[in-house]
């Protein structure tokens, strides 16, 4: 019964679901959060490996990662704290659902795109040198 209990609890946990029952979009954002950085930056160095890989001893791959991370941290910061300052009673609000799926929508699709659509950006700017 016990384990039962306990994963029960840590599925509310994954799902935004705070110990009494009430939704928590805080914690959604967080989790939302911190897997966008996750896939971002695979998929980026995928994209950056492919390209070292094909293009001899350029260094402009390595610069594109730096850029590239440098700049997605500071905008998940952002949404995240844009989110972790809802009070308890604000971040238990259902009204704000059509904000997250924005916000959400926003940030899985620079977390997807934004490696594919710079690495081809430096691509180009490399055959252009």
């Amino acid at each position: 019964m016990t384990k039962a209990l306990s994963h029960a609890r840590q599925a509310q946990s994954r799902s935004g679901i705070d110990a009494k029952g009430r939704l928590d979009w805080r914690r959604k954002v967080s989790d939302h959060v911190a897997f966008g950085l996750l896939v971002y930056t695979g998929m980026h160095i995928f994209w950056t490996m492919t390209q070292l890989n094909g293009h001899g001893g350029s260094i402009l791959p390595y610069f594109a990662l730096i850029v590239l991370v440098a700049a997605i941290i500071p905008g998940c910061r952002w949404m995240e704290d844009r989110w972790s300052t809802l009070s308890d009673a604000e971040a238990a609000d259902p009204a704000l659902r059509r904000a997250y799926t924005r916000d959400m929508a926003l940030l899985w699709t620079a977390a997807i795109g934004l490696p594919v659509v710079l690495t081809f950006a430096f691509q180009g700017v490399a055959k252009l040198f």
